[in-house]
């Protein structure tokens, strides 16, 4: 399924916060799982 606009931003929050501080230089899919299949 498509990800809903509140799952993005949920992503997006966590990593403007400073609990993503330590994620530099990285590609993040937020596909729900998709690539993985």
């Amino acid at each position: 399924r498509a990800a809903t606009p509140e799952e993005i931003a949920q992503t997006i929050v966590f990593l403007a916060s400073d609990k993503a501080r330590f994620l530099t230089g990285q590609n993040l899919a937020v596909d729900g799982g998709y690539t993985a299949q």
